[in-house]
Formats: structure tokens, sequence, C-alpha cells
């Protein structure tokens, strides 16, 4: 009997990941009207199934009731019986009724689908083999599978208007997966509804990551988990405490859902409607946006970027902008840091009886103060850069708080937004620069930005000082940054000039016709994920998009993590050498 209800689980699963194959079929091709009333009655049946293997669960064992889990389960099961009457009950033609704009006359249904797949997905038991792959290799394994498959839903028919080939698609899936941001197709005219809600999947997945969705979900529903998936999720999410891990992986999703939620709302707040043809393709521009402004993405639904004319002087937009992308570039354990420290100053202040308090000393790690004060000090001076080098230049079309915030804009987003409010290929040489090494910098660690990140450049920047005060270790706020940490940001430094260098290289012999300045422009911005271009993305050859593919992959999952997941981990040794000194200048 239990084989025989196992073997219904698996046979429950597999038609859920048949619902979700048949749903891309769905919204990809055109469907004749025989083949579209078989497939909306499939869903049903795969709804059923899944009703099915969600009550026998409860039914078989009492000890799996947990609250949250109960919860979600009460609500789809809710849901989908709900449907059912309206499809079954009601009647056919009422349920037909029930549509929402491209979602189709089977929106519903479809939602339902989804639902029922995430529910089997979760009870699959999910195990990192470290004696397989270490942590670098799925993590890149990962994200790998992620960008092939996205490039194959790119190539369905309903997803452009005019086709696209596969380098085109393989192109687009990296640079949304990647967070980058270049565009060899117009995102907004090459790519219909479906194909930009498809872009928008793979810029949520590719900046959460795939094995964060699945790991936190699979807790979420079982409770619990393996000693060794722990370690290996330690290790992806770097959590201090095992013990942590999953509630970092659970305010990684809070903070990112909250916030572009949030953000969403504000943006479409700050939209005239009459630029959109209805209130959902206003709702759509600013989902699409918020998303892909949190994720630090670049993609844009409009054909000049925020550089449109209905857009570039929306300075109320460009402030939400700047501040979902700056809170999605500092990185989750720092917004997680932050809010725990305002939480306990908050609590401090409100404190009847000092007493009372309890006195926690660094709340606000070492690691939270330099990212913080770095990305407010790259901020401060490349603001005040930009705004003195383009005043009479790109800003010269603004009012006086226009070219204020046009500024901070052009200072913020090459740290791997990727959004223009500017044309790119008019800035002054001098800016051209400043952006490149913006965009070399990047975001900070364990954030959905690219770039050598700030803590590295702060670590190199306190090593330079402590070397010219003579000083044999880097000390800040009264401690002593970790020789490891050290070690680890100047080969990430050499890691990034090494694969920009060659991409340079490699782009210069394909297009001899192109400028260096273009080609390294582009360079930086592939690796450091950022998507501020030259304009000379779509007009490259087959063979150097693919060298920029190449170097964006390398630069989302970091060209360090690369060399760990390739090299073999060698054992401790107690012994060590006699050290010596090597002649450096």
């Amino acid at each position: 009997m239990m084989n025989l209800i196992l073997v219904f689980y698996r046979i429950v699963f597999w038609m859920a990941v048949a619902g979700v194959a048949m749903l891309f079929i769905d919204f990809g091709f055109h469907q004749s009207v025989e083949h579209q009333y078989l497939v909306d009655n499939s869903y049903f049946f795969i709804l059923f199934l899944g009703l099915s293997a969600t009550m026998l669960r409860y039914f078989r064992d009492t000890s799996r009731f947990r609250k949250k889990a109960f919860y979600f389960d009460l609500i789809t099961v809710v849901f989908t019986l709900v449907i059912f009457k309206i499809r079954f009950v009601d009647g056919f033609e009422n349920y037909y009724t029930y549509s929402v704009s491209w979602f189709d006359k089977t929106m519903w249904s479809k939602l339902a689908v989804i639902f029922a797949f995430i529910r089997e997905f979760s009870e699959l038991n999910i195990n990192f083999k470290r004696t397989v792959l270490n942590p670098a290799q799925v993590f890149i394994i990962s994200f790998l599978s992620i960008i092939l498959f996205g490039s194959v839903l790119l190539l369905l028919p309903n997803a452009t208007v005019h086709g696209i080939s596969y380098m085109d698609a393989l192109f687009t899936s990296t640079s949304a997966v990647c967070v980058t941001g270049l565009v060899v197709l117009d995102t907004s005219s090459d790519f219909t509804q479906f194909g930009q809600t498809l872009i928008l999947i793979l810029i949520q997945l590719g900046g959460l990551g795939i094995l964060t969705f699945a790991s936190y979900f699979s807790y979420f529903f079982k409770g619990g988990t393996t000693y060794e998936n722990r370690l290996a999720l330690g290790d992806m999410t770097s959590s201090g405490k095992l013990g942590e891990v999953f509630s970092m992986l659970k305010y990684i999703i809070l903070i990112t859902f909250g916030l572009e939620i949030f953000s969403g709302i504000m943006i479409y707040t700050s939209l005239d409607s009459s630029l959109f043809d209805s209130q959902f393709d206003m709702l759509f521009f600013s989902v699409f946006h918020a998303v892909s402004a949190f994720c630090n993405a670049g993609f844009s639904t409009i054909s000049a970027g925020l550089y449109d004319d209905s857009f570039r002087f929306n300075y109320f937009l460009q402030i939400i902008l700047i501040l979902t992308f700056v809170f999605g570039g500092l990185g989750f354990p720092i917004v997680t840091n932050i809010l725990s420290y305002l939480k306990y100053r908050i609590s401090t202040l409100l404190s009847v009886s000092k007493r009372l308090t309890v006195y926690k000393p660094w709340v606000l790690s070492l690691n939270s103060r330099i990212t913080l004060i770095t990305t407010f000090s790259i901020t401060f001076v490349s603001f005040f850069i930009f705004y003195a080098l383009e005043y009479n230049n790109t800003l010269y079309e603004h009012n006086s708080f226009g070219k204020i915030i046009t500024a901070l804009f052009g200072a913020t987003t090459p740290r791997t937004a990727g959004f223009n409010t500017l044309d790119n290929a008019s800035l002054e040489f001098s800016t051209v620069l400043v952006i490149m090494l913006l965009m070399w910098i990047g975001a900070s660690p364990q954030s959905t930005g690219g770039g050598i990140k700030t803590s590295t450049f702060a670590i190199a920047t306190l090593n330079i000082i402590s070397l010219a005060k003579g000083k044999s270790r880097i000390e800040v706020f009264r401690r002593e940054i970790a020789d490891i940490s050290v070690r680890r940001a100047f080969a990430i430094i050499s890691l990034s000039l090494i694969v920009i260098s060659m991409a340079i290289l490699i782009l210069t012999a394909l297009e001899p016709e192109l400028s260096l300045i273009e080609v390294a422009f582009e360079s930086f911005s592939a690796y450091s994920t950022v998507g501020l271009s030259l304009g000379i993305t779509a007009d490259l050859s087959s063979a150097s998009k693919f060298v920029l593919i190449v170097v964006m992959f390398v630069g989302r999952i970091s060209m360090l993590s690369l060399v760990i997941a390739v090299f073999q981990k060698v054992k401790h040794k107690s012994y060590r050498y006699p050290k010596e000194e090597i002649t450096i200048n």
C-alpha cells in the first residue's frame, strides 16, 4: 500500500511538470479551438490529481501539520475548488468570462497549475551531495541550466514579433539571468508581452537564484532538511551560523518581494496614464521595472529606455528607481543587518527604562559598516564628478532640480543597475572613463549586482593605506581584517582584470572597425553585469555576441567561484614552510 501511494505521488509530480510544460506550449504557440479545449481540460485533470495528493498527505500523516504550510495548502485548495465550481457548476461559458488581459481565458486554472507544481516540487528531497558537487559547482550549474532553458523558451513563436535566432535568444536569456541588461533586440518592439514576461521571470530567477526558491520552499513545507544541505546553503548564502541558513533565505525572499511590491506601487503612482493603452499595460510596466530595478537588471519595456522623452523628465520615477536598485545592490545580509540595527535602535529609544534595555555591541556588523561607507562615499564622489563634467553637456536640457536627480541617477546606475536617462554616446570622454570605473567596482556582496564588489574595493584601498603607514595588517573600526579576506579581494581584482582584458583583446580582433573605448566599455559592462552600452551591442557579429555571453556569465557567477569549482580543494597540512619576502618594487 505504501509503495502504491509513493507511486501516486510520483505520478502527480510528473503530471505537475507536464502541466507547466503545457503552460509554456499554450502561451508560446497559437492553438486551434479543438486543441485549446483539450489543453484546458488537461489542466483540470492535473489540478484534480494535485488536490487529491494534498488531501491524502494530511489524512496519512497528521504530524505534517505545520501552520504556515497548512495555510498555503488551504488557500490553494479553496482556490482550486472555486475554479472547479466556476467551470463545472456555473457552466463552461461562465468560466470563460473570467479573463484578464493577455493571460487568456483560462488564466485562473493556469495559475492554479503553477501553485500545484510548487507544492509537488517542494515535496522532493533536495540533497546537495558535497562529495559529488561542491557548492560552487552546484551554483554554476543552476545558473547555466536556467540560461539554456530560458533561451529555448524565447524561441517560442509567441515570444517574439518577428522571430529570433538562437544566438540572440541565448544572448537575451544570459543577459536576463545574469541581470546584465545588454540587449541585441528591442525588448519593447521585438518581444511580445509573453516574451517580456519570460524575460521578467528570468530576471527574477537570476537575481535570487533558483536554488534559493527551491531550497526555501522545500524547507517551508517539510519543516527541516539535512545537515549536508545546511552546509551547502550556508556556503551559498554566506550565513555565519548553520541555524540561520533558512532564516536568511526567508529574509531574502521577503525583502525581495516586499521591496519589489512597494517599488511597483510607487512606480505606478508616478506614471502618466495617458502614455499607456490600458491600466494593465501601466501595471505591467510598473511590475517589470520594479523587478528589473531591484535585481539590477536594467531591462526596460521602452525602446529608448528611460531616455525616452516621456520618461527622462519624470524625476519622481527616477528617485524611486534609484532607491530600488541601490537597496538591491546593497546585498541581502547588509539589508537584514540594517533592519536589525534599526529595530534595536527603535526599541532602545522607546524603552521606558534604560535599565531594561539589553545592550548589544556591534549590532551593525563590520561588513555592513564598510559596505555602507564605501557605497555612500563612491556615490557622493561620483555624483559631483558627473554633475561637474556633464553640467553643460547632457544635463543642459534639465532644470536645476532635474540636473541633480539626473546626475545622481547617472552616478548610481553604472554600479550594475544599467538604466539610462541620458544618451551614453553623447557623454564626455572623461565621464565614460568614470562610468567604466564605477561599473568595475559594482555593487555589494551577496546582492543582485555584479562587479568586483564594494567590499573588495574597500579592502584594496585600506590595504594601500595600511602599507603607506607601515602597518603589517589592515585595521579598521578596532577590528583586524582577516588575511583570507585580503587574499580573496586581490584574487577577485586580478581575475576580473584578466577576464576583461581577454574580452577586449578578442573583441578588438573580431570587430576591428570599432574603437577601443567602445569595446572596453562593452566588456566592462558585460563583466560587471551592468547593461550600459555605447550603442554597439545589436550590431556585433555572432562570435562577438558569444564572447559577451561568456563574459556576462563569468561576471555573474564570479571568476573566483569558477576557479573554485574547477580546482579540487587540498587537505590542510599541519606544517608550514619558512617565510620569505619577495621583492615587489
